[in-house]
């Protein structure tokens, strides 16, 4: 294992809330036989706070056919992964979303359709259940890819005179994946996030080579604008479209999007009656005053 490699390993295997354990567990209990591993990640794990918030979780499967009885649901997690539910185990809530091994890996690397999955696993998480010794192993490497793949294309798109540091690499890199997304949260976050652990990223930065800003070819930095271009490009739409078919897959999501809006953004956004019938028309009523408001960009 390379140096990174054992960062990550080291920090997925540390210890996390016994409720999260049994949650994770207890999840992977309904995948019999598909299920690889389960990640926490997100708000709840940063704050350590889980009374009153939805906790955020990873599922990796070993394949869509196994995982699923129903066809679509095996078409719609292949065609635009990752299917995304809500789950509810002693009284917490959760969302989980699904993606295989095969697809975690390939999201978490340079050929990834969008930076969703690699943006939030470049951020710390926890391996909270695995299936075998193997399963871990996937997991800490595909872990690993996602450091590795945020850092190099965020470097690589940096203009002279920028980052100088592998703190500021992270922060610009984090400001780039924030702006290849719809988000709520306010434009400081990036920063935040940064800031609130700066020797875990800097620590990562040298594992990966990437301590400090150094010379980037012409030719280098006109692709890397260009993939974060792409990105951007694709984040939005991909954003759009798995709320359409999160508004299939799971209960009441027009209200957790309101609260997550709410809560990130300091609105006080309130679902009609029809809204919450009709979700995915209430959603894409709400896109463009939210847009127009600076809500979410």
């Amino acid at each position: 294992m390379s140096d990174l490699d054992d960062l990550i390993a080291e920090e997925l295997s540390l210890p996390v809330d016994p409720r999260v354990t049994a949650m994770a567990a207890a999840l992977a209990a309904c995948f019999p036989g598909s299920a690889r591993a389960v990640l926490f990640y997100g708000s709840c794990l940063r704050q350590q706070q889980l009374e009153g918030l939805m906790l955020d979780f990873y599922l990796i499967v070993s394949d869509y056919r196994s995982a699923y009885a129903k066809r679509w649901l095996r078409i719609a997690n292949r065609l635009l992964p990752p299917n995304v539910f809500p789950f509810v185990h002693q009284g917490l809530s959760a969302k989980y979303a699904v993606l295989s091994e095969a697809d975690f890996a390939r999201e978490c690397g340079p050929r990834a359709g969008s930076v969703s999955v690699f943006a939030r696993f470049a951020q710390p998480a926890r391996l909270a259940w695995s299936a075998d010794q193997a399963a871990k192993a996937s997991a800490v490497q595909s872990v690993a890819s996602a450091v590795t793949t945020l850092l190099r294309l965020a470097q690589a798109a940096v203009p002279d005179g920028g980052a100088k540091d592998s703190l500021s690499i992270w922060r610009a890199a984090f400001t780039f994946t924030y702006g290849a997304e719809l988000r709520a949260e306010r434009s400081s976050r990036p920063a935040a996030l940064v800031d609130a652990d700066p020797d875990r990223y800097a620590k990562l930065a040298r594992a990966v080579g990437q301590a400090e800003w150094t010379d980037v070819d012409p030719a280098t930095r006109k692709a890397a604008h260009w993939r974060w271009r792409q990105l951007r490009w694709r984040g939005k739409v991909l954003t759009l479209l798995r709320l359409t078919k999160a508004s299939f897959t799971f209960a009441n999501g027009i209200d957790y999007l309101a609260w997550k809006i709410n809560r990130h953004a300091g609105t006080n956004l309130v679902v009609k009656p029809w809204q919450r019938r009709w979700p995915l028309l209430g959603a894409l009523t709400l896109l463009p005053r939210l847009l127009a408001r600076g809500a979410i960009r």
